[in-house]
């Protein structure tokens, strides 16, 4: 045991240095001194555009303006599974799907929990279905999506066009797609207007 005891000191420098090296330094920025950006989308349906805000240093801008097509039937909010509506209401990005059937797309948080109580008190989903979707939300994960609430909501490629023709989803320019693609980060939030 002793012996064990008299070699321990010869380890320290060099234990001491792999701890330290693999600790991040409350001192060093984290990306290399540029501020990270932050982002939000706001969607308004009556105009048919898609506003990407960047907020930076404090700072919020449009960074980009995007034309768009809605679901087949635009005016008013989602309801139901099948409506053809395009939700409205406050959701997040939940996740990106590079291998998308509308060349890439973005997850919306699509029903939100004002949609889940709506749909609870018109008798549409349960009380375990609310409690699923509610929380989801609030964890920021992806809220069920096989409900009578219908789901799978998407900012994806596929085109603007002159017509509104996705079952709910927002759709821009395959080009526009993957610009926005690339640059928002899961869990960016989403405002939809009328």
């Amino acid at each position: 045991m002793n012996k064990l005891f008299s070699i321990i000191p010869l380890f320290l420098p060099l234990i001491s240095g792999l701890i330290s090296s693999s600790v991040e330094r409350a001192d060093e920025p984290r990306n290399n001194g540029k501020n990270e950006a932050q982002f939000r989308i706001l969607i308004k349906k009556g105009e048919r555009k898609l506003y990407l805000y960047r907020l930076e240093s404090k700072e919020e801008n449009i960074q980009k303006t995007y034309q768009i097509a809605l679901g087949s039937n635009p005016i008013g909010p989602k309801l139901r599974q099948g409506d053809g509506a395009t939700p409205e209401g406050d959701y997040y990005i939940t996740h990106k799907n590079p291998r998308s059937r509308f060349y890439l797309s973005l997850g919306v948080s699509y029903p939100n929990i004002s949609d889940a109580e709506a749909g609870l008190k018109a008798g549409l989903i349960s009380k375990r279905e609310y409690e699923a979707i509610a929380g989801a939300i609030r964890q920021k994960d992806k809220p069920p999506q096989n409900t009578r609430l219908g789901g799978d909501i998407f900012i994806h490629g596929g085109g603007s066009g002159t017509r509104d023709w996705t079952i709910g989803c927002i759709a821009l320019e395959n080009e526009e797609m993957k610009e926005l693609f690339d640059l928002i980060p899961v869990k960016t939030p989403v405002k939809i207007i009328p």
